[in-house]
């Protein structure tokens, strides 16, 4: 379904989210006797109960967002000085703060667990603007990378994402005051898209992390088959032999990693992985692990800038080198299990 135009997303999306917020909440007794008398049918610990509990938390949090938002956008003047950096800092503080509680209900509702190994939240990413690398596989990746960024690194991330990401409303507003890139993807537009990677990561100051995901959707089994026939359709026999030897990774995009290298020369690589969620890879997956009761590992790998390589294919190959050994890592760390 194609994304509908942003005033309309304004005028009708938004708001039916808050109403339907205030409509769930009121009625949330009859919802969790239902749900309740459907928890011993079911096979698993309340999962009627938790799937509830967790859209309505989802819910609500998504409606106070909104509602802070638009706090925030009659204190700007309607808007006018929303770019300023006072009004930029105060969208990523609501960010982090509401973040902070998602994160706290995962804990409590999931039984999720976040931990980081291989470096220190306080000291790990010195003060110079980085580019970071995250590897997508399992739901909610792009929320945990951002809440670690922006609660535990205090940093300022600029983000590309799918534009049908705008179909949450919170997401929409907040995003789209912030500088991020939402991109559609289409083969056809990739010169642009690079460009607009290009342009995003240009100007990042000390506090800033570019944030992009090289392999470009979520890791399953046949978008690894797919990536890997495109290479050859490419005539890029020796980058498909390469991401055939990767088993838990996508083959990764080098185009606007190189864009960013670009714009961002003085900027330092991070690369990031995780594992935790890898085989949540459906819907019915996450219903079958709710409560989940996992424990998401996260891998921070920093490059200073003066290690980057500085020819194109020599940056593609180190890309690809950086990817394999984020494979061989998944490889020793899958079982995310409590």
């Amino acid at each position: 379904m194609p994304l509908p135009p942003r005033w309309l997303r304004r005028l009708l999306l938004a708001p039916g989210v808050v109403l339907l917020a205030l409509v769930v909440v009121t009625t949330l007794p009859v919802w969790a006797l239902l749900a309740a008398a459907a928890s011993p049918l079911v096979p698993g610990r309340l999962r009627p109960l938790r799937l509830l509990w967790i859209g309505c938390v989802y819910l609500v949090w998504d409606a106070a967002a909104l509602l802070a938002l638009f706090g925030l956008w009659l204190a700007s003047g309607f808007g006018r000085w929303a770019r300023t950096p006072a009004f930029q800092r105060a969208h990523y503080l609501v960010a982090g703060w509401f973040l902070r509680v998602l994160f706290w209900q995962a804990r409590w509702t999931l039984r999720l667990r976040i931990e980081v190994v291989g470096t220190d939240p306080d000291t790990a990413l010195p003060g110079r603007p980085e580019l970071v690398l995250c590897r997508h596989a399992g739901p909610g990746d792009s929320f945990i990378l951002i809440h670690a960024l922006v609660n535990w690194f205090n940093r300022e991330p600029r983000i590309v994402l799918k534009d049908s990401l705008q179909w949450d409303p919170a997401i929409d507003v907040l995003l789209n005051r912030l500088p991020n890139r939402f991109i559609a993807p289409a083969p056809e537009r990739g010169e642009a898209t690079i460009r607009q990677i290009g342009h995003l990561a240009t100007g990042l100051d000390d506090d800033d992390a570019f944030v992009i995901f090289p392999e470009g959707g979520n890791f399953t089994p046949g978008r690894r088959v797919r990536a890997i026939a495109r290479l050859r359709s490419l005539g890029l026999e020796r980058m498909a032999l390469r991401a055939e030897r990767m088993r838990h990774v996508l083959a990764p995009q080098p185009g606007g990693l190189l864009a960013a290298l670009d714009a961002a020369p003085d900027a330092g690589v991070v690369f990031v992985a995780h594992t935790g969620l890898d085989r949540l890879l459906t819907v019915t997956d996450v219903w079958r692990e709710l409560p989940m009761d996992k424990r998401i590992v996260m891998r921070f790998w920093s490059v200073p800038p003066e290690e980057v390589p500085v020819g194109r294919q020599e940056r593609i190959d180190w890309l690809y080198d950086w990817w394999a050994r984020i494979d061989d890592w998944i490889a020793a760390n899958r079982d995310g299990a409590a």
